[in-house]
């Protein structure tokens, strides 16, 4: 016995598939996806992370998070200008710390502000260690070499 609300669905889902609003829709004839695999209770949160691309480092815990930060922190320095860019990404970093360190909350994790002066040191030579060799130009090929004349709209 069918009640009232399952007969109205039946008859909507009837004329959508008269009208051809399901001919054409994407998957139509392939099997379904992870049909064959076990039953896995964050499937859901999986499937939305790998959609969205979100980094799996945010279902850490928060000093998790913090250590992974700051066991990453060489890489990240390297791409910074300049020195004082160096010291305010560790400033922040280190901000955050210290906001943890008093309120903690997750596991109990060692983790510390990090050295900023040592932070800097690291960048500097990572700097020299990247700089690009420049080489200077054979004498004769400067001396030979003649200024090339610039081209001036009055000159026609």
């Amino acid at each position: 016995m069918t009640t009232a609300w399952e007969a109205a669905v039946e008859a909507q889902i009837r004329s959508a598939q008269e009208r051809g609003e399901f001919d054409n829709l994407p998957g139509a004839g392939k099997p379904i996806p992870g049909r064959d695999t076990p039953y896995d209770e964050g499937w859901w949160i999986r499937s939305f992370m790998e959609r969205e691309q979100i980094p799996s480092d945010l279902l850490l815990p928060t000093p998790l998070q913090l250590r992974r930060r700051i066991e990453q922190l060489p890489a990240e320095l390297r791409d910074l200008p300049t020195e004082d860019a160096v010291r305010s990404y560790v400033a922040a970093l280190n901000t955050e710390v210290v906001a943890w360190l008093r309120t903690p909350t997750g596991p109990r994790v060692v983790v510390r502000p990090v050295n900023v002066e040592e932070a800097v040191r690291g960048w500097r030579a990572d700097r020299e260690r990247a700089a690009p060799v420049v080489t200077t130009p054979e004498p004769a090929r400067a001396a030979s070499a003649r200024p090339r004349r610039r081209w001036r709209w009055w000159r026609r």
